[in-house]
């Protein structure tokens, strides 16, 4: 029988004596293998294999673990680092300092994993470094480089990812609440939604959030914002963000709140928007071919929940957010059928929303040169007046 069926199986006198000879022949193709099926195990059996792993470990043994810092694994690091520090306390912490300055990046993940269990003093001269490798391109030494960073409270990594929050370049904006994200910068969530409200990649941080406060959390600060937040990540979904999210950010919890509560405005529009999104994903095999069952059955689920929302006692809200400073007003427009209403946004200060109302305008047939002409005394950007003439 496969040695990693065994680790990963139930029965004891199996997992336990392959957890041992892994660790007693520092068997380094075995556990090559045991990370090469990461995205194959469901997470509670990598959970289970890590702490089979760390009960195989001993005083004897355990420095055998650093024969495996070549195959990196966010399932195991935690467990490698705990284990050894653990039976080295700061005895390994020299050469963990040298793995992180000459190792791959591979190593180095796993030597910066060690660094979150030592104190402060013990890694200061190591911070102007860790602030570099918080932006590496290998994502798992930038994530635990952030971990300690943040461990550490270091406000100098922290205060140059709020200035780049500013920065003229969308790109560099994600790539700033992402590191915040991860530092776990709780005080800083306006900043980020505010980021959020003006991005084109709106969608890409609106991921984020949730992974800082929870939708619990966000309802609790400002029903609005976590919102927001939602209808883009709705709206991201499967393309930008896949549908397995829908698990990790608890969406079938927060829609059942969202029926259960009084209607407001904008509660309507992310129920009418999640409504759309789950018969579409329900209605289409290939938007859940590739989806575990867990996965497969919570969309049923939520489409389930959504089936039994009144439409008609959503659609008479929608009005409500026709107005220029409205956060929810690119959503809202999709469910408006009144062509009178679209023709009051025509005099908007947001040339991008103009543009939206010209093309709903056109795909109802209602869209004439008079409309055209009034959209264009409004607009100044020189590309978007390029478009509205071959509308």
């Amino acid at each position: 029988m496969d040695l990693i069926k065994k680790l990963t199986g139930k029965n004891p006198s199996e997992y336990e004596m392959v957890a041992k000879l892994l660790v007693n022949n520092s068997d380094k193709e075995l556990f090559s293998k045991l990370v090469k099926q990461d995205d194959f195990l469901f997470d509670f059996i990598k959970d289970n294999v890590a702490k089979r792993i760390q009960d195989a470990c001993n005083k004897e043994n355990y420095l055998n673990l650093l024969n495996f810092l070549e195959f990196y694994s966010a399932s195991y690091d935690t467990m490698i680092a705990r284990v050894l520090y653990s039976f080295s306390g700061d005895e390994l912490l020299a050469q963990m300092k040298e793995i992180f300055l000459n190792g791959t990046d591979s190593e180095k993940a796993y030597a910066v994993k060690y660094f979150s269990f030592v104190t402060k003093e013990k890694i200061e001269e190591m911070l102007p470094l860790l602030r570099k490798t918080a932006k590496s391109n290998f994502e798992p030494l930038s994530l635990n480089s952030i971990e300690v960073l943040s461990i550490v409270s270091d406000e100098e990594s922290k205060q140059d990812a709020i200035e780049r929050l500013s920065s003229e370049d969308e790109f560099e904006q994600f790539e700033a609440v992402k590191f915040l994200v991860n530092y776990q910068a709780k005080d800083l969530l306006d900043e980020i939604i505010n980021v959020m409200k003006k991005s084109t990649l709106a969608e890409n941080i609106a991921a984020e959030i949730p992974y800082l406060l929870s939708f619990d959390e966000l309802f609790e600060q400002d029903a609005d914002s976590a919102l927001l937040v939602l209808c883009n990540i709705l709206n991201a979904i499967p393309e930008i963000i896949p549908v397995s999210s829908v698990v990790d950010y608890g969406i079938y919890e927060v829609l059942e709140r969202l029926t259960q509560e009084k209607l407001t405005s904008s509660s309507a529009v992310a129920l009418r928007l999640a409504k759309d999104k789950f018969e579409e994903l329900c209605s289409n095999e290939e938007y859940l071919f590739d989806c575990d069952k867990n996965t497969k059955d919570e969309v049923q689920e939520i489409n389930k929940l959504l089936n039994k929302v009144n439409i008609k006692k959503l659609e008479s809200l929608f009005y409500d957010e026709l107005f220029d400073g409205s956060d929810f007003v690119f959503f809202a427009l999709d469910y408006v059928n009144e062509v009178e209403e679209l023709e009051t946004l025509l005099d908007s200060e947001n040339q991008t929303l103009i543009l939206k109302v010209l093309t709903l305008l056109k795909e109802k047939g209602a869209l004439n040169q008079a409309r055209k002409d009034l959209a264009l005394g409004n607009v100044t950007n020189l590309e978007i007046q390029q478009i509205i003439k071959v509308l």
